[in-house]
């Protein structure tokens, strides 16, 4: 909080029990049935490595029409779970009236979801309603890349009384194609923990892959960077999971996954340091490749222009247009002019294949009769 005493978190090892000094919490995307959330919680409680059950009681959806929860029904299911199994039960609450069922119902940790934590308004009815209650709280990061939303979301849950807090890492929305549903930035989940130091940061590989496939580089990512734990979408048989059912994988999967994950040896400040200035070059390596995608693409649709209008695919007052233009913008950046030319000369020959490429598909195109 500007210009106040800073946060103090507790510490996740004083009132939870970790995996390898780790918090691993897991469970369905959705509760849709007793059956499913007794099976899946069982199998989950047998690995003894899932001190937290996280299950989706209320599924705020992009879309009207699909699967939103069982809603209340569910909370009695999850006490009973509770009892036989002995594992903490995480609900995520999207408004007010949500939190204090949970409350009622023995509801260990709340969640605040990503299109929550971006609507500070919203944030601060949940805290109302939670005020001096102290229940624990996870708090994932906003849909938008934005740092300081993610803070105010954390402060604002702190100033009702609750400082068992964790941040969940899952990943932000982007426009720019990438293999993972929502684009990791490290940077900022790095930037969290120095922003507020203490708080507990655990990764959720399960919506920043949004497939089984990359959960598993996703989840080592996080290790390397010294993140507090993970949390992952599990279901005894994701198939037929209502929702999500791609990233979704099995208990056993989950057990799997954790003997492979292996957790950061303890490094000294050096290579601390080089992890995280590696991931930060990692991010931009990504969005620079997704950017050039794009504009190799653009770069398609003014060839099949210039060929539909038969102009010439060289245009060399466009490209000393370009070339002086990239030229002082990257000396004002403080990259050196040489650098510049050889990148822009590169992208340059580049478009010019993919034009000639297009115009030569249209020559050897089949005349049809």
């Amino acid at each position: 909080m500007a210009g106040s005493e800073p946060l103090s978190f507790t510490p996740l090892d004083s009132w939870l029990p970790l995996y390898q000094n780790l918090l691993i919490v897991a469970g369905p995307c959705s509760v849709e049935n007793l059956h499913q959330l007794k099976t899946t919680a069982k199998e989950l409680a047998m690995l003894k490595q899932v001190p937290v059950l996280r299950a989706g009681v209320w599924k705020p959806r992009s879309r009207p029409g699909n699967f939103e929860g069982v809603g209340e029904e569910a909370l009695p299911w999850l006490q009973e779970i509770k009892k036989e199994t002995g594992q903490r039960i995480a609900v995520e609450v999207a408004q007010p009236r949500h939190a204090e069922l949970c409350l009622k119902h023995d509801v260990d940790i709340l969640w605040l979801g990503a299109r929550t934590s971006v609507n500070p308004f919203m944030v601060a009815e949940i805290a109302r309603a939670i005020k001096g209650t102290g229940i624990a709280m996870m708090i994932k990061n906003p849909v938008s890349p934005d740092l300081q939303l993610w803070i105010g979301s954390i402060e604002r849950i702190f100033q009702a009384g609750s400082n068992k807090i964790i941040a969940i890492h899952r990943g932000f929305h982007g426009y720019h194609k990438s293999r993972y549903r929502n684009i990791p930035l490290w940077s900022i989940p790095l930037t969290l923990k120095k922003e507020l130091p203490g708080i507990p940061v655990i990764c959720d590989p399960s919506h920043i892959a949004g497939d089984r496939r990359w959960i598993k580089e996703i989840a080592q990512k996080a290790m390397a960077l010294r993140m507090d734990g993970l949390m992952i979408e599990s279901h005894h048989k994701p198939e037929h999971a209502l929702t999500d059912p791609i990233q979704q994988i099995t208990p056993a999967e989950l057990q799997t996954l954790l003997k492979q994950v292996i957790p950061a040896e303890k490094k000294d400040q050096t290579e601390k340091q080089l992890a995280e200035l590696r991931a930060l070059i990692d991010d931009k390596d990504h969005e620079l490749l997704e950017l050039l995608a794009e504009r190799l693409q653009m770069v398609e649709e003014i060839g099949i222009i210039k060929k539909d209008n038969k102009i010439s695919i060289l245009q060399p007052e466009r490209k000393n247009d370009i070339s002086t233009d990239r030229k002082e913008k990257g000396t004002a950046l403080g990259l050196k002019t040489e650098f510049v030319d050889k990148l822009f000369s590169i992208l340059h020959q580049e478009s010019v294949n993919i034009q000639q490429s297009i115009q030569k598909k249209e020559k050897n195109r089949p005349i049809d009769h």
